[in-house]
């Protein structure tokens, strides 16, 4: 049974749920506003099997479809500039979402992310979940991307001397079950070539559905 708080997400970030079309370009005003973070995100797309839908601000809608009839991976290559964003870069991404975390134990708190001893790429988020050794010292953390009330995406960072400890999947089933508490789909996204995060996913209980996930964003 289809989950409604993924299809509330997925049709308020996107403009439309991926019905079964190999491909369907929608405009949506939410590419052209500040996301999350303060940042636009002029191109995003959600592949479920069997379908695909790419959503695009409204005055690029024809320039995308136009460039849609192209081979896929012209038209993620291309994508940046017909979006009004030369010089960015596209991704593609494997989606997940849970609906029941792995009941793993707790591994950290939440906390203010403007907190000096977090790493920069937390600051972003507002409160975070923070793991930390005995002597307070951060060693990973989870933020929530709060794309909208029905879903939000987790990411999440531990530094190279606290890998293998399983901390990333039990701050990963932690966050989650706090998303679901509140309401909404956590989801996760990683690189197709990321196995490490792939294991922290399938450990946390975000499994491989088959889903994809594809955007633009300013390269640094």
């Amino acid at each position: 049974m289809l989950d409604t708080r993924l299809f509330h997400h997925l049709v308020t970030w996107l403009g439309q749920w991926p019905t079964r079309q190999p491909l369907q370009v929608v405009g949506s005003e939410r590419r052209i506003r500040p996301a999350w973070d303060g940042q636009v995100r002029p191109a995003v797309g959600v592949g479920a099997p069997g379908g695909l839908v790419l959503s695009v601000p409204p005055d690029r809608l024809a320039a995308v479809r136009e460039l849609a009839a192209k081979p896929f991976d012209t038209l993620l290559a291309e994508l940046p500039a017909v979006v009004g964003h030369p010089g960015w870069q596209s991704y593609p991404a494997i989606f997940r979402y849970s609906l029941a975390p792995a009941p793993l134990p707790d591994a950290g708190e939440w906390v203010a992310s403007d907190d000096p001893a977090l790493p920069t790429w937390l600051r972003p988020f507002g409160d975070v979940l923070v793991a930390r050794d005995d002597d307070g010292e951060y060693l990973a953390g989870v933020g929530i991307k709060r794309h909208d009330r029905h879903g939000q995406e987790l990411s999440v960072g531990t530094t190279p001397a606290a890998r293998g400890r399983g901390l990333a999947r039990r701050l990963v089933a932690q966050a989650a079950r706090r998303v679901l508490d509140e309401g909404a789909v956590p989801t996760y996204l990683h690189a197709p070539d990321n196995q490490a995060s792939a294991r922290v996913a399938e450990a946390a209980g975000f499994p491989d559905r088959g889903w994809t996930a594809y955007g633009v964003f300013r390269s640094e």
